[in-house]
């Protein structure tokens, strides 16, 4: 018995962790998602952009190339704010603590500008989204940000400016988190669908304090777990978690 139960707990400290990645498909009021829940205090949640000579990623392809290089691979990816025609943010971006693009509060044309937007930082153990001005007052140390906008969830209310009727349906991305910066959750879209009834999947659905959208058509997700890497036209900024690549890789 002794030893039946020594084996099994070297069994248990050989074992692989567990990924602090959960990937499903779901559906909420008659919309179709796919959502990936990341825990902060474990993961390499990071952001992406350029290689070591400036070149941008572009693709989830390209990057886990690079990542395995080093060692690492890409367990789950999504684009991460928007950018202008050469991929460089329209926002606030910083990359392991270099700040790339200030941090932009006034309105503006496009989604982007419909304030309230927002920023989502990434900090040791934690990654929160902050409303754009109460972001710049609070000033915290994010090793990575990425702005983007409109908010979709503000202190547990939708965003003032979404109607429950509108008639703009489109594909759609974006990440909430939990009041203790550890529950992460990255949503897109299978279906076209409004503002309105993506907050909605963020407040109600996933019950988050806050969200932030990240983008319409250009919305992709790298989830393995499901099966699924798209392709498509370059990408801007790339907000994915990072994992050793296992032996023999």
């Amino acid at each position: 018995m002794i030893r039946k139960a020594a084996l099994l707990l070297a069994a248990l400290w050989a074992a692989p962790a567990a990924s602090a990645v959960e990937c499903s498909d779901a559906a909420y009021e008659g919309n179709r998602y796919s959502i990936c829940e990341v825990d902060a205090s474990r993961e390499q949640l990071r952001l992406f952009l350029r290689d070591g000579e400036g070149q941008v990623y572009g693709h989830f392809s390209t990057l886990d190339t690079a990542l395995a290089e080093d060692g690492k691979a890409l367990v789950f990816a999504t684009n991460a704010g928007m950018y202008h025609s050469d991929r460089s943010p329209v926002g606030l971006y910083v990359e392991d603590g270099a700040e790339e693009m200030r941090l932009v509060t006034n309105a503006g044309p496009g989604n982007f500008g419909l304030l309230p937007n927002g920023v989502f930082c990434i900090r040791e153990g934690r990654a929160d989204v902050f409303e754009t001005f109460a972001f710049g007052k609070a000033a915290p140390a994010c090793a990575y940000a990425t702005q983007s906008g409109p908010m979709l969830v503000i202190n547990g209310e939708l965003h003032p400016r979404f109607l429950p009727d509108s008639d703009s349906y489109y594909v759609r991305n974006g990440v909430g988190t939990s009041a203790d910066g550890h529950r992460v959750v990255f949503a897109i879209s299978r279906n076209a669908v409004t503002f309105h009834q993506f907050g909605s999947l963020f407040r109600d659905y996933l019950k988050l304090p806050n969200a932030l959208y990240f983008d319409g058509n250009i919305s992709r997700l790298h989830a393995p777990e499901l099966g699924r890497s798209d392709a498509g036209f370059m990408m801007g900024p790339v907000v994915g978690v990072v994992e050793d690549a296992p032996a023999g890789e």
